[in-house]
């Protein structure tokens, strides 16, 4: 995601609740018992953004392609598993979202793990089910997987340290496979986002402070590892070769420092809620690369 839009939404939306931070304060701050009116609301709001957001993908998706029986299929040799991971990155924060919406009713750890971190895993299952029963694709174990590995991390960090010491992250630059297969890789940059897997660079993001516990480490410092390929206009070599294209797609591995906002401190609830969800996204950083074909070289600054 560019650095501009992010600033401008930033900007946009400090600007929108300012003349009532007080207030808005006081709303998000997180609830000391539990707070029946919050925890119903958290419950009935997530229901329903769930199932329009399902109903809206079958009819905006899902009924452009012919339907089938239930059926599995095997695309873990796919986009240099790029599509695996973005799965992995999306459950462990809409879990995490939802965990943190019960924390601010009030609601018990066990009701946050339990019904807040599978919030996303309950989610992308129902999406694997509604590709079991497309033609065009299928239900994936690779996928499920790779869910089940997004839930388990927030969950096994929070039992163990109860905190979150690292972090799946997200970063995307623009590429110029995409104008070649707009109708796959997409024709716009928000379908790009989403579905040039060339631009997009993942990340598990550690949180050196809480490892090492060294007074002179800042507590928001982070050191990033990150995972990204190109080179792919189709989802595997036998398909483009089906369809006339030669393609040699080649991972990268990254090394740079990154920002945990959470852990920058400050009283404002509201500025807390910001950083909570800005912290999904990598901060731009000097970056090393290590590259399948260009060995290693560095990059000033990476998105």
């Amino acid at each position: 995601m560019p650095v501009k839009l992010l600033v401008f939404s930033f900007l946009f939306f400090v600007g929108t609740f300012s003349y009532s931070q007080s207030k808005l304060n006081i709303f998000l701050t997180p609830s000391d018992s539990l707070n029946k009116v919050r925890k119903k609301t958290v419950y009935v709001i997530e229901a329903s953004a769930a199932g329009l957001a399902l109903v809206g993908l079958n009819q905006l998706w899902y009924a452009d392609y012919p339907q089938s029986k239930f059926h599995f299929f095997n695309d873990n040799n796919e986009w240099m598993q790029l599509d695996k991971i973005g799965h992995f990155y999306s459950t462990y924060h809409v879990g995490r979202f939802g965990a943190e919406l019960l924390a601010w009713s009030g609601a018990s750890k066990k009701e946050q793990l339990c019904y807040g971190a599978t919030l996303g895993f309950g989610f992308l299952t129902a999406v694997e089910v509604f590709d079991g029963f497309s033609q065009e694709w299928g239900f994936s174990w690779g996928d499920m997987l790779a869910n089940t590995s997004g839930t388990g991390l927030y969950i096994t960090q929070e039992l163990l340290w109860k905190e979150q010491r690292i972090i799946p992250k997200f970063s995307f630059h623009k590429t110029s496979y995409a104008a070649i297969r707009p109708e796959t890789l997409g024709s716009s940059l928000n379908e790009q986002l989403l579905k040039d897997y060339n631009g997009q660079t993942y990340w598990l993001s550690f949180n050196l402070y809480s490892f090492i516990k060294n007074k002179h480490v800042p507590k928001w410092l982070n050191l990033a590892v990150g995972y990204g390929a190109e080179g792919m206009l189709y989802g595997n070599n036998k398909e483009a070769i089906a369809d006339g294209f030669s393609q040699n797609p080649n991972r990268q591995l990254y090394l740079s420092l990154d920002v945990d906002l959470t852990k920058i401190e400050t009283k404002s609830h509201f500025l807390k809620t910001v950083f909570s969800l800005f912290n999904t996204v990598k901060i731009p950083a000097p970056t090393l690369e290590l590259g399948d074909f260009n060995g290693v070289k560095g990059h000033l600054v990476y998105f």
